[in-house]
């Protein structure tokens, strides 16, 4: 024990490294080395940390997961490390192994809420590889609870956008499958939005339907949100991967509004010809992009009754372009439905971007598909804290419509120097950031007086 100790003492306080030279000023030499002590680049992580205080988000998603260590030798809690990998991510750190460096650094053992050293990777590799089907369960429940606290007042209208992604896979995961459509290996999740708020993150092999369970998954949301909110009035929205007659007709009979996008096939096509073939004429005519809406009772073969079709007929110097969906709003224009209801469900296509690109949910490397859910369900979090501090503390200002990669590199990755003693923990922020102003007064908004 005692050359353990010795071994990890020398470690830390040889951590230095070699001067390295970059090209000269006039006739001054540029050097550089890792040697400049308790200096932390994630500063502003800090605002995360406070909008967890202040909402309990992770110490409540702790408390679904269950624990089946030994307690005398549990070092780690679960809330410590959903903080450490949910940070992370919003800070940028995709990988548990980014971890091994973090766990060392005092600014980012603040963020956690602690004063020792934080889980190692294999630690949190672990912990991610513990959690049970069960436990993904209560946290995707979780996530919907949390929706339902934010609302203090009964709202009018929830509108529901499902889409599903994919996810690449490069490794030997479990429940690996080739898609035809996206040409490769990959995972393919359901996500549920209302506006900004993510409500469901989950997870498919891609050997399925891509609304395979989506069904299932709106009656759930229904129900709960009509035990809350008896008369709330909600839609379906989504594309035409989701034009299945269960789901419309499921909607038909539990008063839900829906407008899904609806493929073409040649009956649709005979019955749009006409108004296509004048928008051609008037755009030979006057050169001019063509654009018009019809709306029309139209019957699949596998439909029991006809339902009301609503197109958008558009000609240009490309060529022709048709979009159809099916609904059941008994709103007047066709135009109204198509630009007012289903062209916005373009805002949630952007909310998966920013799941994949900005927090890591596509970050699926490890070999447990469960364990893979639970890394989609950390990104999720890292979402809901990100646009908890949207709606807290950035309303108003100029990042109140940001992306998170810009909200990281604005107000995150501020440079600070962590000075820690038996009194206090100082960060000094760099002199020259550019949004000190902005930075203060989202600390006044997140941090009572």
């Amino acid at each position: 024990m005692k050359i353990k100790i010795f071994r990890k003492k020398f470690s830390m306080t040889n951590c230095t490294s070699k001067p390295f030279t970059f090209s000269r000023l006039n006739s001054k030499k540029v050097e550089a080395s890792f040697s400049g002590g308790t200096i932390t680049s994630d500063g502003g992580l800090l605002l995360v940390r406070e909008v967890d205080k202040k909402l309990g988000i992770t110490k409540r998603l702790s408390k679904l997961l269950s624990d089946r260590r030994n307690p005398d030798y549990i070092t780690h809690s679960h809330c410590d490390m959903l903080r450490q990998r949910i940070y992370g991510l919003a800070a940028g750190y995709e990988d548990v192994t980014d971890h091994d460096k973090l766990r060392l650094d005092p600014a980012f053992q603040t963020m956690v809420s602690r004063e020792e050293e934080l889980a190692s990777a294999s630690t949190l590799s672990r912990f991610e590889n513990s959690v049970t089907r069960d436990d993904c369960l209560r946290m995707s429940m979780g996530l919907v609870e949390h929706f339902i606290g934010q609302h203090k007042t009964v709202p009018n209208e929830l509108i529901l956008d499902f889409d599903p992604t994919d996810y690449r896979l490069y490794g030997d995961q479990e429940n690996k499958h080739y898609h035809g459509y996206y040409s490769d290996y990959c995972y393919l999740p359901l996500y549920v939005f209302c506006g900004e708020h993510l409500l469901v993150s989950y997870l498919r092999p891609s050997d399925i339907d891509g609304a395979l369970h989506a069904g299932a998954i709106l009656k759930l949301l229904v129900k709960r949100f009509r035990q809350v909110w008896p008369n709330v009035r909600i839609q379906f929205r989504a594309d035409s991967g989701f034009t299945r007659r269960h789901i419309l007709h499921w909607c038909e009979h539990n008063n839900v509004d829906y407008v899904v996008g609806m493929a073409q096939n040649k009956r649709i096509l005979k019955l749009v010809e006409p108004t296509l073939q004048r928008a051609k004429s008037t755009f030979e005519q006057t050169e001019l992009k063509q654009k018009d809406f019809i709306s029309f009772e139209y019957a699949a073969e596998s439909w029991n009754y006809p339902r009301r079709i609503v197109t958008k007929v558009e000609y240009n110097s490309h060529g022709s372009n048709i979009r159809c969906v099916v609904t059941n709003l008994s709103e007047p224009t066709a135009e109204s439905i198509y630009n007012e209801h289903y062209c916005l469900r373009g805002d949630m296509e952007n909310q998966i971007k920013q799941q994949k690109l900005d927090l890591f949910a596509s970050r699926v490397s490890c070999q447990r598909f469960m364990a893979n859910q639970f890394r989609v369900l950390l990104s999720a979090y890292a979402h809901v804290l990100l646009a908890s501090l949207h709606q807290v503390g950035l309303r108003g200002t100029k990042f109140a419509n940001s992306y998170y990669a810009t909200m990281r590199n604005k107000l995150f990755k501020i440079g600070a120097i962590v000075i820690k003693n038996t009194r206090r923990i100082q960060f000094l922020f760099s002199a020259h950031y550019t949004e000190q102003e902005l930075f203060e007064g989202i600390v006044q908004k997140l941090v009572p007086g």
